[in-house]
């Protein structure tokens, strides 16, 4: 089960050329039942990223294209007269689906950006007083282009704090940057993904098997106050006027887990929160105001956060 999960990876790297970071988050967020914001400027392939990642999964999978004018119904779904039977009757929107690929979620409106509170927390949707399942496993693997860029809408605090984990997909080394050159001359087409040899490796049961591994992996209470401490030296930061919240906590160790899994491990070592916790905590933070204006990059006051606290051994 594990092997078929890992071999994901050569899959998705048929069509992506480098970004494991981007592509182990995916993975860790899949075996914890997390969803991840998938953050660079245009052109890194988070798109093509999330679309290999669901061709490489038999789960069904569909795309939002998030733009200003999009409804919260055109996501969750809404009621529409029935002419056969003269009633109303609900539409599903596209989010009842396994896989969602939210592209560009930060150029919509916050109004429509709430639609997928409920959905990401609770794995649900409740329109017109009836709560309607989501199928499982539920992702969300949502892109954005960075904040400063034009036509974009922050993320409220409340839908940031619903992604497991936040990933930035920087641009590629030279090397990397001359392979995907070499690729695309000698005729990838990255709207194929089929045609680069992508195929189905592993299957919604395989997913639902992992998470239940997960579950029984076994976390020490030393880890476990270990991350902890990271959270409340986060609080007592300076810098920060929004510390990690105990729901972040319990997300770092939820993928903490996942990765020690994935390492062939039954046990969650400080190392593995260490991995994890950027990906996993960076985007529950927020900078006070003199901060900001002083140019503090908020990675660096969590990483300063992370050191300050001693490791258990």
């Amino acid at each position: 089960m594990r092997e078929r999960l890992l071999a994901v990876r050569q899959e998705v790297a048929k069509a992506v050329v480098g970004q494991d970071a981007a592509v182990s988050g995916l993975l860790v967020a899949l075996l914890c039942g997390g969803h991840v914001l998938m953050e660079g400027v245009p052109g890194t392939a988070k798109t093509l990223l999330v679309r290999t990642l669901a061709a490489s999964l038999s789960v069904q999978t569909r795309r939002v294209q998030f733009t200003p004018d999009l409804m919260p119904g055109d996501i969750t779904g809404s009621l529409v007269i029935d002419s056969t039977a003269g009633e109303l009757s609900f539409r599903e929107g596209p989010i009842f689906t396994n896989l969602l690929l939210a592209d560009e979620i930060n150029r919509t409106p916050p109004k429509t950006q709430s639609a997928l509170l409920e959905a990401m927390e609770e794995g649900q949707v409740s329109a017109d007083g009836v709560t309607r399942p989501l199928p499982r496993p539920f992702l969300v693997a949502a892109t954005q282009n960075p904040v400063e860029f034009e036509g974009t809408y922050p993320l409220p605090e409340a839908q940031l704090d619903r992604f497991l984990l936040k990933v930035v997909l920087p641009i590629p080394p030279r090397d990397d940057e001359i392979a995907i050159l070499t690729r695309h001359a000698a005729g990838f087409d990255p709207r194929d993904v089929a045609g680069a040899g992508v195929g189905a490796v592993a299957s919604g049961a395989d997913l639902e098997a992992g998470q239940a591994a997960v579950r029984r992996v076994q976390v020490s209470t030393e880890v476990a106050t270990y991350i902890v401490d990271i959270a409340r030296a986060t609080r007592q930061s300076p810098s920060l006027s929004l510390g990690v919240s105990p729901r972040g906590a319990t997300a770092l160790l939820r993928a903490a887990r996942a990765w020690a899994w994935l390492s062939g491990r039954d046990f969650v070592t400080p190392d593995d929160v260490k991995a994890l916790a950027q990906a996993a905590l960076v985007h529950r933070l927020g900078l006070r105001p003199e901060a900001e204006l002083e140019g503090v990059d908020v990675a660096q006051v969590l990483s300063s956060a992370i050191a300050s606290v001693p490791v258990p051994r």
